[in-house]
């Protein structure tokens, strides 16, 4: 479709409200569209307009995306419902895409956040250091991965 593909220029070249003028009308137009409802979603959520993202991204996600597509509008959705201060909706959104997207560390570190503005300190930095342990180029943090990896869930722990 080319309004899609020129509002996904648009933003690419950092025209945000051109862009997301052209997808709002796509998504009036084309309401049970996924991929127009999340790239509208994308839109708000770039221009910082998060709480207008959500009904985009809900709907994206009801209706059915591909795995890349819905990959991201779980991460977008987890991540806007953490900085809209909706930290159970967050941690629910983020226990679904990683259920499906096991391997998904970008999603894991959005979703250390949440858990983090939960409270739920441990489990947010155990997540935190098992990625960085598995992902970092840093010679030293390589040298010491199986420490790090050993004590990610044993930090309130005293030897």
């Amino acid at each position: 479709m080319k309004e899609l593909e020129m509002a996904i220029d648009l933003r690419k070249e950092g025209k945000l409200k051109e862009s997301n003028k052209i997808l709002i009308n796509l998504a009036n137009k084309y309401p049970d569209n996924s991929i127009i409802n999340y790239q509208c979603a994308w839109s708000f959520d770039v221009m910082g307009s998060e709480k207008e993202a959500v009904p985009y991204y809900e709907k994206a996600i009801a209706i059915g995306l591909s795995d890349d597509d819905l990959q991201g509008a779980f991460l977008g959705l987890g991540s806007t419902y953490r900085t809209l201060g909706q930290y159970e909706k967050s941690r629910e959104v983020f226990e679904k895409g990683l259920a499906k997207f096991t391997d998904d560390k970008a999603m894991k570190i959005f979703y250390a956040m949440t858990l983090y503005n939960l409270n739920e300190y441990s489990k947010a930095m155990e997540i935190l250091l098992i990625n960085l342990a598995q992902t970092s180029s840093d010679e030293n943090i390589k040298i010491y991965k199986n420490a790090i990896e050993f004590y990610s869930n044993k930090l309130d722990e005293v030897w």
